[in-house]
């Protein structure tokens, strides 16, 4: 009989520049495969947290390009020639961490490629107007013709994927419509055992978001502005200048943090504020482990990770507005900070790594024990 610890297993990752959640699972995922390379079209660890030092990282062609790390993102286009050139013969298991380009990887006749799926390439079906507006204007025209190229080469090899699991139902919907796959949904992990509650709240709300366009942070600020009302905002970006000018006198940036610096925030401030959509989103469940209620925009992952009326509250119109009512409503309702926590520890790394063991163990190719 085949063990998990048997399994000649390859980790595929999209890029490794930035810490944001798909490299949190991907951690997730070498702690359950500890002997597994990771492959990544590019890799910067320089501005990776120290725990990614332990990884056996092999990068694309486009690592050596210059300027790469600095603008991976506008590398987008030529990320499926750097993950096609991946040598992974000899595994028994392709595991693909994709939100872009990873689960393209070319996998040998014998194995089994398993992806696990954040979203389908948001340049290419969602977010593609956003994508190229931040590209120089002389630079757009060449790359809407790359993403429509690159649209239809996702839906190509999504028919090679074995096997795919999504981060969420809604994910799995997405999948669903944009590939024609059915997909087990499988909810990416948060560590329980470090975001942990500790002491009394106090009168600030708070935000957690890289500031981009799509995460409507703006919808927050102004908020809060209006409503005179303590918000703290943790987190860089693009954004930044333009939320400083909205932003009135109760609303502070606070900027990138650590890890220990972020669970005090969370411990400390009275509800976390959630405004945008997202595929499911780690942060929400980070504040409910710090036994923390969450104040959702009722769209997206938000809908499977929070619990409207018991560990937070849902605002349907994503608008000012309705965030203001959302807010007063909270302020008027008495959250358990026990059952809040309770619902955290549904999404533990340990819950995690036994369903991704059990799904890659039903799949896997048999060899001898």
């Amino acid at each position: 009989m085949t063990r998990l610890q048997d399994l000649r297993v390859a980790l595929v990752h999209d890029w490794l520049v930035t810490l944001g959640g798909a490299d949190r699972v991907l951690l997730a995922l070498h702690h359950l495969f500890p002997r597994a390379p990771v492959y990544a079209a590019l890799y910067d660890p320089a501005h990776m947290p120290e725990a990614f030092a332990d990884l056996e990282v092999h990068t694309s062609w486009l690592q050596r390009l210059p300027g790469a790390l600095a603008r991976h993102r506008w590398l987008v286009p030529l990320m499926p020639s750097g993950v096609r050139g991946y040598d992974l013969s000899g595994f028994d298991v392709v595991f693909s961490n994709s939100h872009a380009c990873a689960k393209g990887v070319s996998v040998p006749p014998g194995s089994v490629h398993i992806c696990y799926c954040h979203t389908p390439m948001r340049y290419a079906w969602d977010l593609r107007e956003t994508y190229l507006a931040a590209l120089p204007l002389v630079a757009r025209p060449l790359a809407a013709a790359g993403l429509s190229w690159l649209r239809s080469w996702d839906t190509t090899v999504a028919k090679t994927v074995d096997h795919f699991i999504a981060n969420s139902a809604f994910v799995a919907a997405r999948i669903r419509r944009y590939y024609g796959r059915e997909a087990a949904v499988i909810h990416p992990p948060v560590d329980t055992t470090f975001f942990t509650p500790d002491g009394a709240a106090e009168e600030f709300f708070l935000v957690v978001s890289r500031l981009v366009p799509y995460k409507r942070v703006d919808l927050a600020v102004e908020a809060f502005t209006r409503l005179r009302r303590p918000l703290v905002v943790v987190g860089d970006g693009p954004e930044l200048p333009r939320l400083r000018a909205m932003a009135g006198p109760t609303v502070r940036f606070a900027g990138e943090v650590s890890d220990a610096a972020l669970r005090g925030y969370y411990r400390r401030c009275r509800a976390l504020v959630f405004p945008g959509v997202e595929d499911f989103g780690l942060v929400p469940v980070e504040a409910q482990a710090c036994a923390r209620p969450v104040i959702a925009y009722g769209e997206g992952g938000a809908l499977e990770s929070v619990r409207d009326g018991v560990t937070g509250l849902f605002f349907r119109e994503q608008s000012a507005d309705a965030l203001m009512d959302a807010v007063h409503a909270a302020e008027g309702q008495t959250f358990d900070p026990r059952v809040i926590r309770a619902h955290a520890e549904t999404f533990s790394v340990q819950g995690f790594e036994a369903r991704i063991g059990e799904f890659v163990m039903d799949r896997a190719p048999a060899k001898a024990a």
